[in-house]
């Protein structure tokens, strides 16, 4: 009897032991492998990681050392196909994956065309995406690049096409586009330019509104660098704003006024 008791404790005591869990990590192949600091188990009794699956598949990277690296190359993966990494482990420890990151996106898109034709659609077609960034469209105006809309990437290695309709000020319009990836790291398009033939809009000014006479995306600044109104239209409210200087871009133009 004090037999089969001991072996029933002894049996419940290495289930204990043994049960699993798993750390997961997905993104996108961005032709980086991971890097998994180990350890050894709770009890002191070989190392944490005991298996390692990649996209359902079993790999045979060895996992018995205090520190590994899981390797893509064996499964052929290409540069931005979406992965999924379990790493299994025993229950009384946790491995650390040193790298995360490596699977997150990152703006590495090149350029095959862009252009901007006479209505002002502007078209771009692209190759090596290794992930899903959305494009954030530019557009050159009062000394600087502003963002005038988003277009959502593919992601995709072959090439992918986009477009954009974008809204012309007067005179010479440039424009490009850029990709923010993982760390706010940036990559920019080269710009493309059209001429427009609509003509400048003026503006009259009275103590409630400024009155363009055509539609223009417009902001205004205060005396010390804050935006305090933008928006697109040809009636511009200043009638809650506190008495001071402000600074008024419109169309392709900067300018001056005074609220009282």
């Amino acid at each position: 009897m004090k037999k089969i008791i001991l072996f029933f404790i002894s049996l419940f005591v290495f289930t204990a032991t043994t049960q699993a869990g798993s750390i997961v990590v997905e993104g996108k192949f961005q032709d980086k492998n991971l890097y998994i600091q180990n350890g050894y188990s709770g009890n002191g009794v070989g190392f944490c990681t005991y298996e390692i699956i990649i996209n359902g598949q079993v790999s045979t990277d060895e996992v018995n050392s205090s520190a590994f690296e899981i390797d893509f190359s064996a499964f052929e993966i290409k540069p931005g196909t979406p992965v999924t990494v379990e790493i299994r482990h025993k229950d009384d420890c946790s491995p650390k994956v040193l790298n995360p990151e490596a699977l997150k996106p990152r703006a590495t898109f090149e350029v095959v065309t862009i252009n901007v034709d006479k209505n002002g659609l502007l078209n771009w077609e692209t190759k090596n995406e290794m992930g899903s960034l959305p494009y954030i469209v530019e557009q050159f105006r009062w000394n600087k690049w502003i963002p005038i809309g988003e277009v959502k990437g593919n992601g995709t290695m072959e090439k992918n096409t986009y477009s954009f309709q974008t809204t012309a000020h007067s005179g010479e319009n440039k424009f490009r586009v850029k990709q923010v990836g993982y760390g706010s790291v940036a990559k920019t398009s080269s710009s493309v330019s059209y001429v427009s033939t609509i003509s400048q809009p003026s503006y009259t000014k009275n103590s409630a509104n400024i009155q363009f006479s055509g539609e223009t995306l417009y902001e205004v600044f205060d005396a010390y660098g804050n935006v305090v109104k933008r928006g697109f239209g040809n009636t511009l409210a200043i009638d809650n704003l506190a008495k001071g200087d402000y600074y008024l871009c419109y169309d392709n133009i900067m300018a001056d006024f005074k609220k009282k």
